[in-house]
């Protein structure tokens, strides 16, 4: 007997919001977790694919002061009239009960106790050395070694092969790279505010684009 797994999807499963304050709470037993509150709202649907090639729902979020012709009149076919900043696409396995221009609610998809994954940006940290983006030890402080603690180090293969490998771990730009924290549990929603409060910590800084799904389920299968 083997056993497989599959992953079930549902009609929607994720929507757009914003990081907000980072801090900390306490649970009913007294315990103090930190937190982080999401800005999750108003979400709307701008769009909704159904042809052979799958299902889709673009979600917008977000405002701006201007936007460009062809977004105008992207948002405006959806009978919209707010300037919405964000647009984001998700595959759904149903749009049968979808409406454009319609907006997501927070509890129509998620509830407290939720299990989530939360994806953002990296904070952006420039050009950085080795030691700080790969986490390298350095050379010696002594034996001479006097402007050398901060240095990589060789980085030749000698004759064979006569070059340096792609993908080597050198200095380079680091951060501002999509992230993605699993497994964020829901202990707060703020219908009124549309924030959910979820415990631990997000990737990004403030204010910036968080896609905020559901954990898919795993169903174990048996097979003969």
């Amino acid at each position: 007997m083997a056993g497989s797994f599959f992953w079930f999807t549902h009609m929607m499963t994720a929507i757009l919001g914003v990081k907000g304050l980072q801090t900390q709470t306490f649970t009913q037993d007294g315990r103090r977790i930190p937190v982080t509150v999401i800005v999750a709202g108003p979400n709307f649907i701008t769009k909704i694919d159904d042809t052979s090639m799958g299902k889709s729902i673009q979600l917008g979020f977000g405002t701006l002061k201007a936007l460009s012709k062809a977004e105008e009149g992207h948002i405006k076919k959806a009978g919209l009239t707010h300037k919405l900043r964000f647009l984001r696409s998700f595959p759904s396995s149903d749009v049968s009960d979808l409406s454009l221009g319609s907006e997501v609610k927070i509890d129509a998809i998620f509830a407290i106790g939720d299990i989530i994954r939360v994806t953002g940006t990296s904070k952006g940290k420039g050009f950085a050395s080795a030691i700080k983006r790969h986490g390298f030890k350095g050379g010696p402080r002594t034996h001479g070694q006097s402007d050398r603690e901060r240095a990589p180090g060789s980085i030749g293969s000698t004759t064979t092969p006569g070059r340096v490998f792609k993908g080597k771990r050198m200095a380079g730009r680091m951060g501002s790279d999509r992230v993605t924290v699993r497994n964020l549990k829901i202990v707060g929603i703020d219908l009124s505010n549309y924030t959910l409060t979820v415990k631990g910590l997000v990737p990004g800084a403030k204010d910036g684009l968080l896609i905020i799904s559901k954990e898919p389920v795993k169903t174990l299968s048996m097979k003969n």
